[in-house]
């Protein structure tokens, strides 16, 4: 399992599923924005043995979801529930009130600099692609901040090293970021 970065928009988070015993009906709801973590922290709570998760349950058919709650209840199992993008509407009133009394749980929409940084090198080692000294520094304060700039950029950078048959060094970086943000973008200068 690939190791999980926290950083001030997702730690609170990890906090919480780490002690299940203290939520309301031992059940939470995690929202959060594409590619922010929800599913990894999902596998890493049910893989530690604190209790079951439901993962992109928000694409479930909500009778199926109510019952997956009341199954959960009737065995005394913590259940995390991981919907997608905040606000879940969930139209069927007694599914809406279970999941309104349980304990929401948010990651945030924008990582830190130091998240930001261990997410870089995170996707990096995932792709195989060595950045080179200095990569964090260079990328960080130019790439936006989001989940899913992050991921794009590496992405980017990998797929130019292998094209051109060239190591991940500030050139590749720059048209990288160029690339994923338009060459336009002032914090690229």
């Amino acid at each position: 399992m690939r190791r999980i970065a926290l950083g001030s928009a997702n730690e609170a988070v990890a906090q919480a599923l780490a002690e299940p015993g203290g939520w309301p009906f031992r059940t939470a709801v995690l929202t959060g924005p594409p590619r922010s973590g929800k599913s990894l922290l999902a596998r890493w709570f049910a893989e530690s043995g604190r209790g079951e998760a439901l993962d992109d349950a928000h694409r479930l058919e909500e009778t199926a979801l109510f019952h997956r709650w009341n199954r959960a209840q009737e065995q005394g199992t913590a259940l995390l529930i991981v919907g997608g993008e905040p606000p879940w509407r969930i139209a069927l009133p007694d599914l809406a009130s279970r999941l309104g009394a349980a304990l929401q749980l948010e990651i945030g929409p924008h990582p830190d600099e130091a998240l930001a940084a261990e997410l870089l090198l995170a996707h990096a080692q995932a792709r195989g692609l060595p950045l080179g000294e200095g990569a964090e520094a260079y990328i960080v304060p130019r790439v936006e901040r989001s989940w899913a700039a992050l991921e794009r950029v590496i992405a980017e950078i990998d797929r130019l090293s292998l094209e051109r048959k060239a190591p991940a060094t500030h050139s590749l970086w720059r048209a990288g970021l160029e690339a994923v943000m338009g060459p336009e973008e002032p914090r690229l200068l």
